[in-house]
């Protein structure tokens, strides 16, 4: 990584048996290799499996939940920018994504967050909608623009290739541009005066 290239996390937000996920940050991860601005660190929540049991405030959890957490704490600390790349279950999004959120606060704060949905035919919209709402909460910002996929599950082909892009790359292009500009307005703001909390 260059100083003048932002560090990006990959979000792979589900967990299940079977899933879309890695087929579906696989095609996005080749739109942001198109891009020598990003420098881009996958993280599968599948390599990082957290307890739903919260440590108390003060306590330490286990000393393998306690690998997990600084592991996946290095990664989402060193990132400039995330894209999280989240299914729609039941008009929401997995409970893995929201027990990655809860395990960790600073690391969040005062960072830009990215979408790329996936599901029937809203194509994910309703899980992004409500984790606006919950980035919020842990002070980071999420861009406008996001990349939506309606009927995921039949655009991908045998080997894990989006068939029918469409509008998708136009939309993954502006989500970066927005992901780059506040990447580095927000870099730039945090190495010049403490965030307010």
């Amino acid at each position: 990584m260059t100083d003048d290239q932002l560090s990006l996390a990959l979000i792979t937000a589900s967990v299940r048996d079977g899933r879309l996920g890695p087929a579906v940050a696989d095609w996005f991860l080749e739109q942001v290799k198109e891009r020598p601005e990003f420098a881009v660190q996958s993280v599968d929540l599948s390599d990082f499996p957290l307890p739903l049991a919260l440590p108390r405030p003060g306590a330490e959890p286990a000393v393998g939940t306690a690998r997990t957490r600084e592991a996946l704490r290095a990664v989402l600390a060193s990132a400039d920018a995330y894209v999280v790349v989240t299914p729609e279950y039941n008009h929401s999004f997995p409970a893995a994504l929201k027990n990655t959120i809860d395990w960790f606060y600073a690391e969040w704060a005062t960072k830009p967050v990215g979408f790329v949905s996936y599901g029937g035919l809203s194509g994910g919209i309703r899980a992004v909608e409500q984790l606006r709402q919950v980035f919020a909460e842990v002070h980071a910002t999420t861009a406008r623009e996001s990349v939506a996929l309606p009927d995921a599950a039949s655009r991908f082909d045998a080997q894990g290739r989006l068939t029918e892009p469409g509008p998708s790359v136009a939309s993954a292009a502006l989500l970066l541009d927005q992901l780059d500009w506040w990447g580095r307005a927000l870099r730039t703001a945090r190495g010049e005066h403490p965030y307010p909390r």
